[in-house]
């Protein structure tokens, strides 16, 4: 049962960020000229002080890491609240539109060197966060279920003891060890992937 549960939270946060992923995609074809305007996203200047940049893994990992954790801590504590199912659901969204507007634009630009600069971007840190912010997205679903849902006539709040809080705390450590880990990549080895596709660009 547990694991149909989580099977199905799992396609409904897929089926939502495709939703996001075609809004994003439609949102830029709506507004086509300022997305890919001289001053839009990834223009040709934009690209330039990415190629010229040298850029620090240890300052880069910090940034990074605050706004990774930021995140997880902000949707474990939201999770747990009434308003905790529509938050996740909405980031989903957000994950997903921001996906479709970026990649967009990328292939609009540059073609099939948009694709590649993209695909630099992401891995291999993808490999570690796309998992991390899927368990975490997940995470945040089923505590939101076992907190508010109802299990043999009782509300779940009356169920959830000392052993949920550390049983659901242990978890959210694990997922955000997956991510600090993949952080570590994105600061000191995604840099310069890119920046080698970049020369090649």
């Amino acid at each position: 049962m547990l694991t149909r549960q989580m099977n199905k939270g799992g396609y409904y946060l897929l089926y939502l960020f495709m939703i996001g992923l075609f809004l994003g995609i439609l949102l830029v074809n709506i507004r086509y000229d300022i997305w890919t305007g001289e001053d839009g996203l990834l223009n040709a200047e934009m690209m330039k002080r990415l190629q010229n940049s040298e850029l620090n893994g240890n300052y880069l990992f910090g940034y990074i890491v605050k706004h990774r954790v930021s995140t997880v801590l902000v949707i474990g504590m939201l999770a747990s609240t009434m308003i905790g199912l529509p938050i996740v659901c909405g980031y989903v969204c957000y994950l997903g539109i921001s996906a479709g507007c970026i990649l967009t634009v990328a292939v609009v630009r540059y073609g099939i060197r948009g694709l590649f600069f993209m695909a630099a971007s992401i891995f291999p840190q993808g490999f570690l966060l796309i998992p991390g912010y899927f368990l975490l997205l997940q995470w945040g679903l089923d505590c939101h279920r076992e907190l508010y849902g109802r299990v043999d006539g009782l509300d779940g709040r009356y169920l959830a003891g000392s052993q949920f809080i550390v049983r659901k705390g242990m978890k959210l450590l694990g997922i955000l060890l997956i991510i600090i880990s993949g952080c570590v990549v994105e600061s000191y080895v995604n840099p310069k992937i890119v920046h080698f596709i970049l020369k090649i660009f």
